[in-house]
């Protein structure tokens, strides 16, 4: 996997290097080549991404970890976690659900994590948080699966921010160097941290997360206008544990459990296009109820083409010019009313099919050969 090394302070770089070497593992594992790029989304494509009506509140909140105010005990919960393969794959052994609320400042994010023995180790900021315990937040603001932002954070609240361009399955790497001025985090253990001695309840995660900051690459406003729906979702890494003079341990040669609130079909998180939907609304009455994307079947459609075309590529190493080159037929396409085209391009190719839309109006969506997704 290709990734560019990003301006980092000199300490940072060896650590910054290692992390690379990891990542090429971590997130290829599942994809060495593309040729499983179709059957992935055959796992994928069932799978209607989770929505959430999120509600403003008024006052800024106390960023404590304990999600005792007014604001939280009224706000929803999420739907409990699932594997992120989703229902194919047994439910988690613990139970995760979130919250989420905003104001005109900040984006908040609130979740419990059952678990009866809270431990964790990474003391540093930037720190590959997954290899601990964790909890991990992902924002993609206008869903064209680029230019998306990366939070993970363990139970000593130590976080690591990213961003990322595109996807790693396109390309993309993460930059490390970006931040998140004026962001707020804190945990709060129901129990004791770090002691094997006893058993724990769990521990609570809360998030301010600035809209400044989420401007920076969300090409519409933020904070949202009422209505509008981001596209995010949250992950736990679990990782089974041993106790060895008496601390914890992970156990050799067994892979971390990642639960989701949207799953993904595969494990692979860098698949924006099955992340939930995020509505936000000012309603104050509880009149508002949560919209469905009415795009969702016309973005599933572009991204068959996409996926197709990957794997053609591979092994043509040229672009397909229609659908019947691709094996793909009108059927595959329901329940669009026109069936979707490709031009090649200097840079690839751009697929692309039209939405009808109430009164008669009409909107066009198009894919590129690196999956950006757009619509107009």
């Amino acid at each position: 996997m290709r990734v560019c090394l990003p301006s980092v302070r000199r300490e940072n770089r060896l650590r910054w290097i290692c992390f690379l070497v990891l990542m090429s593992g971590v997130f290829v594992h599942h994809h060495d080549g593309v040729a499983d790029s179709i059957d992935d989304w055959k796992k994928m494509r069932p799978i209607t991404p989770r929505g959430y009506l999120c509600r403003h509140v008024e006052k800024p909140l106390q960023i404590d970890g304990r999600l005792d105010e007014t604001a939280w005990k009224e706000a929803a919960w999420t739907a409990n976690f699932m594997d992120i393969e989703g229902s194919r794959k047994p439910q988690p052994r613990f139970q995760t659900r979130a919250k989420m609320l905003w104001d005109d400042t900040y984006f908040y994010v609130a979740a419990h994590l059952q678990e009866p023995h809270v431990w964790g180790t990474l003391k540093d900021h930037d720190s590959v948080i997954f290899h601990d315990n964790d909890f991990e937040v992902f924002i993609d603001p206008n869903g064209d699966n680029h230019e998306y932002y990366e939070l993970e954070l363990n139970a000593l609240n130590t976080t690591w921010d990213l961003f990322l361009p595109k996807p790693y399955k396109d390309g993309g790497g993460a930059d490390n160097g970006w931040e998140i001025p004026g962001l707020k985090t804190a945990i709060h253990v129901q129990g004791t941290l770090n002691n094997p001695a006893d058993v724990d309840l769990g521990w609570s995660v809360e998030i301010a997360i600035p809209w400044k900051v989420l401007a920076e690459f969300a090409h519409q406003p933020a904070p949202p206008r009422e209505g509008d729906h981001w596209r995010v979702n949250f992950s736990r890494v679990q990782w089974r544990h041993q106790i060895r003079e008496k601390k914890y341990q992970k156990v050799p040669e067994m892979r971390e459990d990642n639960w989701v609130w949207s799953p993904q079909g595969i494990i692979d998180m860098h698949r924006p296009e099955r992340w939930g939907y995020v509505q936000f609304t000012r309603d104050h009455a509880n009149k508002a109820r949560f919209q469905p994307d009415q795009a969702l079947a016309v973005r599933d459609a572009l991204m068959t083409i996409y996926h197709h075309q990957k794997v053609y590529f591979q092994r043509r190493k040229r672009w397909a010019q229609n659908l019947e080159v691709l094996g793909l037929r009108r059927d595959d396409f329901a329940p669009l009313t026109t069936a979707p085209g490709i031009k090649l391009t200097k840079d690839g190719y751009q697929a692309s099919v039209t939405q009808a839309l109430p009164g008669g109006r009409r909107k066009q969506w198009r894919i590129r050969q690196d999956s950006r997704l757009s619509g107009e």
